[in-house]
């Protein structure tokens, strides 16, 4: 029989895209306030690799991610959602735009030594149910120095500049269980 043991914490990620940079220094204001200190930031990445955002967000949209510096527990992820789903509905309460029906869209999620798991509300066959209506999805794996996709991996995830990022941010995470291990 396998004994239970307590989970190391995991690394925050949270992604925001939107069409509209005030929109995104909002939201990493949001972030920043909630969980503390950034530890990594992203570049501004184009998200054209699906139209499907396109009729309620509109166009030429922008994604940029945030890794938190102070680790969070794997179970506080659909907390997390929850409340990253209520900044995108008060963010288009308080910036109504006649064009835009959703001007910022946030995915939260965690990132250890062996994986990138992102939050939804949307139940698929992969997704394992959290609670308060949040699923929970391994979106990239870790395997063999890089990171791996899957059939159900959103097109933006596979990209090189996600993947170097989300490097950065391991190897954030693995220094830092390095450090804990020597003291």
């Amino acid at each position: 029989m396998g004994e239970s043991k307590p989970h190391r914490g995991v690394l925050l990620i949270v992604g925001a895209f939107s069409n509209d940079p005030a929109a995104l220094a909002t939201i990493r204001a949001r972030v920043e306030a909630e969980w503390g200190t950034i530890l990594l930031e992203s570049p501004l990445y184009d998200f054209d690799q699906t139209r499907y955002y396109e009729a309620e967000m509109g166009s030429e949209l922008k994604k940029q991610f945030w890794a938190l510096e102070n680790l969070i527990e794997p179970e506080d992820l659909a907390e997390i959602k929850q409340l990253t789903n209520g900044w995108e509905a008060e963010y288009a309460d308080e910036n109504n735009r006649n064009d835009v029906l959703r001007p910022v869209n946030i995915d939260p999620g965690y990132l250890t030594e062996a994986k990138l798991v992102l939050a939804t509300t949307k139940d698929r066959d992969h997704r394992i149910y959290l609670s308060q209506g949040i699923f929970a999805e391994v979106t990239l794996t870790y395997h063999r120095d890089g990171w791996q996709d899957s059939r159900w991996t959103y097109p933006d995830y596979c990209t090189a500049g996600y993947h170097e990022f989300f490097n950065e941010c391991r190897q954030c995470l693995r220094e830092r269980f390095r450090e804990e291990n020597v003291r």
